[in-house]
């Protein structure tokens, strides 16, 4: 009985998934997270302390 009420939340919810994916606009999240990475690494080159000449 254990199969079936795991498997029936499983379905409900890949069946919630796709009908929200497929009638509401659903931000791209690859797309959004990329533009996050490349932000960060802006600031840090921004604000990071300059290295010293004898550190290599």
């Amino acid at each position: 009985m254990g199969i079936f009420r795991s498997s029936f939340s499983f379905l409900v919810g890949t069946g919630c998934g796709i009908y929200i994916a497929q009638n509401y606009d659903i931000p791209n999240i690859k797309k959004l997270v990329n533009t996050w990475v490349f932000k960060a690494k802006q600031v840090e080159e921004t604000y990071r302390k300059p290295r010293k000449k004898d550190e290599d």
